[in-house]
Order: C-alpha cells, then sequence, then structure tokens
C-alpha cells in the first residue's frame, strides 16, 4: 500500500524502478536524513520528494509544511534572503524582515531542486543548518532555528562539481547518504502505457471532461511512443504534455487516430528542432562563426 502511494497508484513494471521505490519508502518511513535525488529533467525528482513528504506526514512524522524552491532561480542577495531569510535594512530594498524558506520548512520538509546551482556562500550556511539546525539570516547577529529534513534533486553530477570545485565536498557528503537515481522515460518503456493511463485520468479530474482513446489510435500513440524514434526529452513531463494536448483535441470524448497522428507529427518536430545540426555536432561552437557563403 505504501508502494502504490509513493507510486500514485500507478501500476509502474519496470523493475529496476520498483526496486528503487521499495528502498526509498524504507528510507522514508525510518530515517531524517537528507535524500538526494538525481534524474534528468522531468524524471518525477519534485513529484517524488512530495510524495515522501505526503507519506512521512500520513505517519504523523511531520507537523510543518512542504517547501520547495530551484535553486537555479536564486541569485546573489536574493538566494541569501529567499533561504535564509533577511533582517530590515540588509540590504538595498530590504524595507521589512523575511522569515526565509529554511524556516518555512521548520517541522517539515523543504526541497531544494537543482542544488548544484547554488552558490559557494548558500552552501556553507545550507551545510551549518544541515548539521546544527541553526543558522544566521541575512544581516543578522542572532542565530536562528530550523528543524527540516532536507532533499535535494540534481539533474547535474555532483561528483564531478567536487572535482571542479564548483560544489563543496562537505556539503556533498552530508547529502550523499540516500542518493537515488530516477530513470529517464526511454529507460523505463515498460512504464509509459500505465503512465498514459495515469494522465488520461489525471486530466479528467483536473479538467472534469473524460477522454478516451479510440482502440487504433491508443495503438498508434504507444507504438510511438516506445519506438527509437521517440527521444522523450522531457520525460515524463512530456509525456503529460502530449496526453493534454490529445484530451484538448477530443471530439465528443474520444481521441481518435487523426489526433494521435497530429500529436505524433508535433512530438517529431519538437524533437527535431532541439537537435544539433549535423555540422554544430561536428565542430561545436566553431560552426557559428562559419560563412556559409563563403568561398
Amino acid at each position: 500500500q505504501t508502494l502504490d502511494f509513493l507510486k500514485s497508484g500507478i501500476a509502474t513494471r519496470n523493475p529496476h524502478f520498483n526496486r528503487m521505490i521499495e528502498q526509498i519508502e524504507k528510507v522514508a518511513i525510518k530515517s531524517r536524513a537528507p535524500i538526494l535525488l538525481n534524474g534528468p529533467t522531468g524524471a518525477g525528482k519534485s513529484f517524488l520528494a512530495r510524495r515522501i513528504f505526503e507519506l512521512k506526514q500520513a505517519r504523523h512524522q511531520f507537523s510543518g509544511a512542504f517547501v520547495e524552491v530551484n535553486c537555479a532561480t536564486l541569485r546573489g542577495d536574493t538566494a541569501m534572503s529567499t533561504l535564509f531569510g533577511h533582517v530590515k535594512g540588509a540590504f538595498t530594498g530590504a524595507r521589512e524582515s523575511r522569515e526565509g524558506l529554511l524556516r518555512s520548512a521548520n517541522g517539515g520538509m523543504l526541497f531544494l531542486d537543482e542544488i548544484g546551482e547554488l552558490g559557494a556562500d548558500e552552501q556553507a550556511m545550507l551545510l551549518k543548518a544541515i548539521e546544527e539546525k541553526t543558522f544566521y539570516p541575512f544581516g543578522s547577529d542572532r542565530q536562528v532555528s530550523s528543524d527540516f529534513q532536507l532533499i535535494a534533486g540534481t539533474v547535474r553530477d555532483l561528483r564531478q562539481l567536487v572535482a571542479e570545485g564548483k560544489f563543496r565536498e562537505d556539503l556533498y557528503a552530508r547529502i550523499n547518504l540516500w542518493t537515488f537515481t530516477l530513470p529517464g522515460l526511454r529507460q523505463r518503456q515498460e512504464d509509459i502505457e500505465p503512465n498514459l493511463d495515469y494522465e488520461v485520468e489525471r486530466h479528467a479530474t483536473l479538467t472534469g471532461d473524460s477522454v478516451r482513446f479510440n482502440t487504433e489510435a491508443r495503438r498508434a500513440w504507444l507504438a510511438f511512443a516506445t519506438s527509437p524514434q521517440a527521444t522523450w526529452r522531457g520525460n515524463f513531463r512530456e509525456l503529460s504534455a502530449s496526453v493534454t494536448r490529445m484530451a484538448t483535441f477530443a471530439t465528443s470524448g474520444r481521441i481518435t487516430l487523426d489526433v494521435v497522428e497530429d500529436e505524433i507529427n508535433r512530438l517529431r518536430y519538437n524533437w527535431q528542432e532541439s537537435r544539433p545540426s549535423a555540422l554544430t555536432a561536428l565542430l561545436g561552437a566553431e560552426a557559428e562563426n562559419i560563412d556559409l557563403f563563403d568561398r
């Protein structure tokens, strides 16, 4: 039942993914240590983090909120202020004090997506906050406390960032106790069909519009979705968008073969657009400097 909860009831078939979810379930119930989720964009890191929080909350392990932020959006003073808060007058424009996300997560869970994008100062302060559960708001000489569980997400290889001096080795060691790598959609082709069904049901729940595939249309979409042509660069997020488009164009609640063929063409076009040209692949950035009319 717990495993079904973490998977939102999706009958996943990929053995590697199912084993990983079993491990995550044990860690979620027994540990409050940081968890690191690796995986490509759209693989479900944020979704899984929230499900872990909801599982622990249902077991009365949390009294606080689920707080999340994408660290790639944090820059300069804004990063410090957003994460750790600030006192009035800490910097130009700081007319009022701010609590910060770490304090907002007190008693709950903090999900830091793209943690590899944090600056050096933020990394140092985060390490202190994890280890000591205390930190200084920006511009303050008074420590504050916050007890939260951290889940970090990243698409980058943090070990490589450590080797390059871009990520603190001690912080990496601290968040690397429980590390799980979420596979992309192409590595979970067995799970495309159950996720298709889940997304169709989710669309109905969100919009109130129930749709179904014609048999031939469903067969055509699945054949393409599991073929080598389907790159699924956006992974499950892209699958969800595909279902949304087809459901929107459905007539009288039926997704027809015409709708599916249009969607397949749209996906092919999108993936073709994002593919580097042969010249760029061969020459890299130098390709931009070549005058194609120069003889």
